[in-house]
């Protein structure tokens, strides 16, 4: 899988990624690409430990982060989780007993995963066509929509220079779906239940598969902020708690702050305001 955007529009501002700025950039790209500004920075990243809660310590500017591995005090909090932190599951997800693989598609890398036999793909957006995609050389895929799209995505990303990546342009329909049923692929509408390996659709068909990929989305890693009601005039990428900051996620800032340019602006709005605390 790759990204939607090309490198030129992949990288944060005068920091390009290297090689072929029209490329369209693989996961292992971006990540070399941020590893590289770690060690440019000096940032040591300390993994596997969870926010649990942030308050404000006392009566005074300080704030009081819990953590998995305990609790820390400081002035200023950022969440940074992304607006991408964890696979979103259907309620009915746990029901399923399939005798192959289930999986969300940020797992997925090869068809080679996924055992011989038919396999349900849950949910018809960019992830799910393209996996869909990748497995009708080799499998029996179904893959189940919400709703039938007539056209591709409605957003194109330009490949020409200094063209903003985020201006809607007129684009011809595609018949998305039509592709993937030349490729053998079966268009179903939405899962809405599953008794073992058996989904139920809902248009009352029933099937039995071997394997099912969950194309369903992901949800923010914001969970552990403290609900507080918002500021009347709100301030994008700060909160209600002073000294709390959010990053990357566009409730909380812009359309295209999950984006490494929109996240780029985020944090150097977010730069300002520490440097400007009293």
């Amino acid at each position: 899988m790759r990204l939607l955007s090309n490198a030129e529009h992949s990288s944060f501002p005068r920091r390009p990624l290297e090689g072929d700025p029209y490329r369209y950039p693989t996961p292992g790209d971006i990540e070399g690409y941020l590893h590289r500004f770690e060690a440019e920075l000096g940032v040591n990243p300390v993994w596997g430990v969870q926010a649990l809660a942030v308050t404000r310590h006392g009566n005074g500017p300080t704030l009081l982060l819990s953590t998995t591995v305990g609790e820390v005090q400081t002035r200023n909090v950022v969440c940074a989780t992304g607006a991408a932190a964890r696979p979103r599951f259907p309620k009915w997800a746990a029901d399923a007993e399939v005798e192959g693989v289930q999986m969300h598609t940020n797992a997925y890398r090869t068809p080679e995963q996924i055992p011989r036999g038919r396999v349900l793909i849950v949910g018809g957006g960019i992830a799910g066509t393209e996996v869909a995609s990748d497995l009708a050389k080799s499998h029996d895929v179904t893959l189940a929509v919400r709703t039938r799209r007539a056209e591709a995505h409605p957003r194109q990303f330009p490949t020409q220079p200094r063209v903003s990546p985020w201006r809607r342009v007129k684009i011809a329909p595609e018949p998305l779906y039509d592709a993937l049923r030349d490729k053998g692929v079966s268009i179903r509408a939405e899962t809405i239940g599953v008794d073992g390996a058996k989904f139920a659709f809902a248009d009352g068909y029933r099937q039995a598969y071997q394997s099912v990929v969950f194309a369903t989305g992901y949800e923010a890693g914001d969970e552990w902020l403290p609900t507080q009601p918002q500021l009347q005039r709100r301030i994008p990428t700060a909160t209600t708690l002073p000294g709390l900051f959010v990053a990357g996620i566009p409730v909380h800032s812009q359309a295209r702050a999950n984006t490494l340019p929109g996240v780029w602006t985020d944090a150097a709005r977010i730069a300002r305001f520490i440097y400007a605390r009293p």
